[in-house]
């Protein structure tokens, strides 16, 4: 198996543009584990940071595994809302995004209903250390930003978890950002010790490599932290456009009338028109140029209509899937039966691998 070195960022940068390269020539070759928490419906944020990534993996080819960390929702909140629900309506976004779930190619399940799944979890733990979870930077930041007032047991371990939901279908792609890294490290160093340990020379679990996301990120309405629903800064999928049109017209700008693309010096304005650059396709710079010093309103009307007319499909698919609870319910089912599947042959080989075959 081929040994990686992930040990600096720009190391990650530059194996992940081959990856790239490699999945664009022989997507047959990979498997792809992606997946989000179901606290509710996705954003523009999530739609242009992931999820269009994970359609253009499936349209070449890849078999992508789109996990719904329901579980995981419990980890970090005392209040974890309307479960259920919240996880049907990020099913409606993704299929309205794009993601096919008709096909034999993308599998969209929760991991609370994969027991198999589950059961590697024990033996996962097994595999690294207190202190290694304790330095984990981005454990440390999600504890920081946590709502509960006592943090759980749950939360140190998930890390842990995520590999079970990587490593039982035996993905070996994993697209991340990089503040997701050190959560895949910790993947990778599970699936080489339990190789070394229980199965040296005939390993069972590939170590997944990271695809490094290239989309850029997309503040939210207020210019000034990350687009988020809690944070009240967020355009979701599912508003209508009357709706955006009202956020947007609220968006933070400055007092300058003149429009210039400058991330660092004017970021509320940088991210409108970077917004405004992913719906028309138009470098943002050009934009900015050409609104020239009509001002913030003329900026506002422009990605006002530019993303109403990108979204309109993804709406009207949107509403359509809405009208059709069992549909989404034999979605769910249909990644369940193939998530369990393969988790039972997976786990088959761990038990083999650690000689508890009874």
């Amino acid at each position: 198996m081929e040994r990686v070195d992930y040990r600096t960022f720009e190391a990650s940068l530059e194996r992940s543009a081959q990856l790239e390269k490699d999945l664009q020539s022989n997507p047959e070759r990979f498997r792809v584990l992606t997946g989000d928490r179901p606290t509710g419906k996705l954003h523009v944020g999530h739609l242009f940071g992931s999820i269009e990534n994970r359609v253009r993996l499936q349209n070449l080819g890849v078999p992508i595994f789109v996990v719904i960390a329901d579980y995981q929702v419990l980890t970090d909140r005392d209040y974890a809302g309307d479960i259920a629900e919240n996880v049907h309506q990020l099913v409606i976004d993704y299929i309205a995004a794009g993601l096919d779930p008709d096909g034999e190619k993308t599998f969209i399940f929760p991991h609370s209903h994969v027991p198999e799944l589950n059961q590697l979890l024990l033996p996962f733990l097994t595999l690294v250390t207190n202190a290694e979870l304790n330095r984990n930077p981005t454990v440390k930041e999600e504890i920081q930003a946590s709502s509960q007032k006592n943090i759980t047991a749950g939360m140190y371990v998930y890390p842990v978890h995520q590999a079970a939901d990587i490593l039982f279908c035996k993905a070996n792609v994993v697209p991340v950002g990089k503040d997701q890294l050190p959560h895949l490290e910790i993947t990778r160093t599970i699936a080489r010790r339990f190789n070394t340990r229980f199965c040296a020379g005939n390993p069972v679990f590939p170590e997944p490599q990271p695809l490094i996301s290239s989309a850029p990120l997309i503040l939210g309405l207020d210019g000034s932290q990350k687009m988020s629903k809690s944070r009240n800064n967020a355009v979701m999928l599912s508003a209508t456009e009357d709706e955006t049109a009202k956020l947007i017209k609220a968006a933070k700008t400055d007092t300058d009338r003149n429009i210039t693309y400058d991330p660092e010096s004017r970021p509320e304005v940088a991210n409108l028109l970077l917004i405004a650059s992913l719906c028309t396709g138009a470098p943002p710079e050009v934009l900015a140029e050409e609104i020239g010093d009509k001002g913030a309103s003329r900026l506002k009307a422009i990605l006002t209509e530019s993303l109403n007319e990108y979204l309109r499909p993804l709406r009207q698919k949107r509403q359509q899937l809405e009208q059709d609870p069992e549909y989404i319910r034999n979605v769910l089912m249909k990644g369940i039966e193939r998530a369990r599947q393969i988790a039972k042959e997976t786990l088959v080989e761990v038990r083999r691998a650690m000689g508890m075959e009874y």
